[in-house]
């Protein structure tokens, strides 16, 4: 794992996290994952983000470049990928 960054969420009572992040292979190719977490068991599936959640994830991505720029975003806010 190179970087990996979490946006906490609620969906009624129920708490959890959605997680992204970026591996690296034993060839040195990044691989991008996203899966939750629910009480420290992370589980891949459907990842579901609202917009106040892509907001957060916006903001996680500004403390982890490397995962920024393998999703093609960084915090610039120049070029047709910018999160700004």
């Amino acid at each position: 794992m190179v970087e990996r960054l979490s946006v906490p969420q609620r969906a009624g009572d129920k708490r959890f996290s959605s997680v992204v992040e970026l591996l690296e292979d034993d060839r040195g190719e990044p691989l991008v994952r996203f899966a939750y977490s629910t009480g420290g068991a992370v589980r891949r599936g459907p990842v579901t983000l609202r917009a106040r959640d892509l907001e957060r994830l916006k903001a996680a991505l500004g403390k982890t470049p490397a995962l920024a720029e393998a999703l093609g975003l960084d915090n610039s806010g120049s070029g047709a990928g910018g999160v700004a």
